[in-house]
């Protein structure tokens, strides 16, 4: 976690450095003014941290102030960089090519200010336009078939929701929003693949309410995310259990002549208690391979021993970049895509986009979903 701490400052700061400089570059300012936006910069640096801190003092209107500027700043920033440093690569281009071709290629290039002008504009466009997609939520349906699913039971219906974030930032109106959709799908079972909760769940009263009020024919599950530990391993698993939700810590449920469903921890979670795989080769080892059997994982990260020992993963943690082109980064890391994948021996993987946002309140060609996977015989 400090690690992680240091290496997102060290990112995020050298950002903030690199606007102050492409601005110095571009207008020339005082003393003054260069002090002035550089207290700036360096307040929106540190909101994340400043957002826990008055979180924790109780402070939660200043908290969600600050959530929001900080936050609303942050996607607004890596939208201008990200454009900003495909002019700066653009630029290297020409040079390289008048390098090479010993031709002057200064013409094709831009001044410094139009340079500043074109990220900060497309930056504020876009942050605005991903403002109102994140609250656009859309419903995605899939149809998977087997055998292993009996005939009799006809289609069943599962509701995945996936990193909510509820916290400062995603309330009540935006879970409001969530359960309509779930709703109106009228899932046999609702799951939520991790990260329900955000900051400290002491600030999230009443929401619990609006999850109880889901009562889906075979139950509710759910498994823990990274963002439970940060927020409290015990207070956020006392939230999802209030909410109606049964989390599986590498544990699994047999709904008789249906399916069985399986639910692992998180590995930051399982960092002091042995190895993440092979919790979940215990897990998956006992299971009949005639019964159809979904697995429950925050990270899309298929184990290849675990191929065949289940039938489909639910995922998600990516939220397919949140912002493009953060996906590219995010694939790295978890090579799959968005929606469906198809595995040997039987297996299949769906990663979800996410259903709420995760630091700025804002989406970009990632927008949020609610799934429905209908399973029937075949």
């Amino acid at each position: 976690m400090r690690l992680f701490l240091l290496t997102f400052f060290f990112l995020y700061g050298g950002t903030h450095l690199y606007l102050f400089l492409k601005i110095k570059s571009a207008v020339p300012f005082s003393a003054f003014t260069g002090a002035c936006l550089a207290f700036f910069l360096l307040v929106m640096m540190l909101a994340p941290m400043l957002v826990r801190v008055l979180e924790k003092e109780g402070m939660e209107l200043s908290a969600r102030l600050m959530a929001y500027t900080g936050y609303v700043w942050m996607g607004f920033l890596f939208l201008f960089f990200s454009s900003s440093l495909a002019i700066d690569v653009y630029h290297g281009l020409l040079h390289v090519a008048g390098y090479v071709s010993r031709r002057d290629f200064t013409l094709f290039s831009l001044s410094n200010r139009t340079a500043l002008v074109i990220p900060l504009a497309w930056g504020v466009i876009t942050a605005v336009y991903g403002y109102f997609e994140a609250r656009n939520i859309r419903t995605e349906r899939i149809t998977l078939t087997s055998p292993k699913i009996p005939q009799s039971s006809g289609k069943l219906t599962i509701v995945q929701i996936s990193d909510v974030h509820l916290g400062l930032i995603v309330r009540d109106v935006r879970l409001q929003a969530i359960l309509d959709k779930v709703k109106e799908a009228s899932p046999d079972i609702l799951v939520s693949t991790g990260d329900l909760v955000d900051g400290q769940v002491d600030g999230l009263a009443g929401l619990s309410e609006l999850l109880r009020e889901v009562r889906p024919r075979y139950g509710k599950f759910a498994v823990t995310g990274n963002h439970e530990l940060y927020a409290g391993f015990n207070h956020s698993l006392k939230f999802m259990q209030s909410a109606g939700f049964r989390v599986l810590q590498g544990e699994a449920v047999i709904l008789p002549g249906l399916i069985t469903i399986a639910g692992v921890d998180d590995p930051v979670i399982n960092r002091s208690s042995g190895s993440a795989s092979e919790e979940e080769q215990r897990l998956l080892s006992g299971f009949p391979k005639e019964i159809y059997t979904v697995l429950l994982k925050h990270r899309p990260a298929i184990d290849k021993e675990s191929l065949g020992r289940f039938d489909l993963q639910l995922s998600g943690h990516v939220h397919k970049g949140q912002l493009f082109p953060f996906n590219l980064v995010t694939y790295l890391f978890y090579p799959v895509k968005a929606g469906i994948n198809h595995y040997p021996r039987n297996t299949a993987l769906y990663v979800s986009r996410g259903t709420g946002t995760w630091g700025p309140p804002i989406r970009f060609l990632a927008p949020p979903e609610i799934t429905i996977i209908e399973l029937v015989h075949g």
